[in-house]
């Protein structure tokens, strides 16, 4: 690495800190990149600014937008909006939307409850997920977090405080005599996918067969 010029040098220590890239394949990488023609160059330079300028979240659900924009599957007016799947990240949504299967909408929680890590409720879209379920407009939230500690604390965490909601929410129809609100279907993915596993590195078929085989929680 000491016979590279250091821009290049820099380069590769640049690629080699992005997730999934070591050492090795971050030079063959920057090696790439320096042999292609400048417009090539240019053309990448320039996609990967605007990338990180426009590319932000969905304010509605969480899912990766551009220009502070709803998503194009919140946007989706074919999609079933009674039926959101919850999510730790915007990468496990991808995955289930490539199995093409699922034609609800989603809900990014931006991480998965880890006091060890520093990671509370308050720190994810928690309070969010609740505002969409008393919108009354949600009959089922498919709690898709990964098999994991962490995971499952979040799932449970949700459930306790989707019955105190409805609790509250009952008391209050019943205090002004209106009828009681229908408690949300909340169903977990069938363990279909092995313990410890992550959404984005399941296939497409497990995914789906998941999904179709959710269980009551």
């Amino acid at each position: 690495m000491a016979s590279l010029p250091e821009s290049l040098t820099e380069l590769i220590h640049r690629l080699s800190r992005l997730p999934g890239i070591g050492p090795r394949a971050a030079e063959r990488l920057a090696l790439a990149v320096i042999d292609k023609n400048p417009t090539e160059i240019s053309a990448l330079a320039h996609a990967l600014n605007e990338a990180v300028a426009r590319v932000t979240h969905c304010p509605v659900c969480g899912c990766l937008s551009q220009d502070g924009a709803e998503c194009r599957t919140c946007q989706d007016g074919s999609r079933d909006n009674g039926l959101i799947c919850v999510v730790e990240s915007p990468l496990d949504a991808i995955a289930l939307e490539k199995g093409g299967g699922f034609h609800g909408l989603y809900h990014v929680l931006g991480g998965a409850i880890s006091p060890l890590s520093g990671v509370l409720p308050e720190d994810l879209r928690i309070r969010e997920l609740l505002a969409r379920v008393a919108s009354g407009s949600v009959r089922e939230l498919i709690l898709a977090m990964n098999a994991s500690p962490e995971g499952e604390a979040t799932a449970l965490y949700i459930r306790q405080e989707l019955d105190e909601q409805h609790e509250a929410l009952t008391s209050e129809a019943q205090k002004a005599g209106a009828e009681a609100p229908q408690r949300v279907r909340t169903t977990r993915l069938a363990r279909g996918l092995p313990s410890g596993s992550q959404l984005d590195y399941a296939d497409a078929a497990t995914l789906q067969s998941a999904l179709d085989n959710r269980t009551e929680m």
